[in-house]
């Protein structure tokens, strides 16, 4: 799915444009990452970039099969100094490896982190629509144990505002496209966007 890798690529260099008027020390400004800055998140964006499918094998290995433990190996072996971050991260830009894993996954990755990223530094990103509806509805369908939505959407329904884009049945939940993915991925600062029957139960599961 090239037009996938195309999305990826445009996004990896929009966020690294950014980032290059980024002065370091708000590098470590909290992201919307619990536990991560700005810096951490960077570095796992450089680290998913280089991790090929041996690689995320061996390294779930090294991690005991935790998840959570092996992103933050792969944040720690990328840490530095910015310009040092954005040189390897612009060596990376246009690679198409990756964990073994649906390949809409790059999207969720690539638009999700980037507002982990720019939110805090109070910039919302410009996202094309299709590579945030394909996200959205790839969290919808996978379950919170691989990192979904799957069980925070159960018997609701997500209505965008901008777009022409409706899933699942129920209680209705609108907002813009951007803020119901964030939100699904439990980036409750997008929940002010939302409003609908079915907003409380969401922001309940969510947070």
């Amino acid at each position: 799915m090239s037009d996938v890798w195309q999305l990826v690529h445009a996004e990896r260099r929009a966020l690294i444009a950014f980032l290059e008027g980024v002065d370091d020390a708000r590098w470590d400004t909290p992201s919307l990452c619990p536990g991560w800055r700005v810096r951490d998140v960077v570095a796992h964006q450089i680290s998913t970039a280089n991790t090929t499918r041996l690689g995320f094998v061996k390294g779930m290995i090294l991690a005991r099969f935790d998840f959570d433990r092996d992103n933050q190996s792969g944040v720690d072996r990328e840490l530095g100094p910015a310009p040092q971050m954005l040189d390897r991260f612009r060596a990376l830009v246009d690679r198409t490896s990756g964990p073994p894993a649906p390949q809409d996954t790059r999207l969720v990755e690539v638009v999700v982190h980037g507002e982990d990223i720019r939110r805090p530094l109070g910039v919302v990103g410009d996202y094309p629509a299709v590579a945030v509806e394909r996200a959205l509805r790839l969290q919808a369908r996978t379950g919170k144990g691989m990192g979904g939505a799957k069980e925070h959407v159960a018997g609701l329904r997500l209505r965008a505002t901008d777009a022409d884009v409706t899933i699942g049945d129920g209680p209705e939940i609108t907002g813009p496209l951007l803020a119901l993915l964030l939100v699904v991925s439990r980036r409750t600062v997008a929940l002010g966007e939302l409003s609908g029957e079915g907003r409380n139960t969401l922001a309940e599961r969510v947070s």
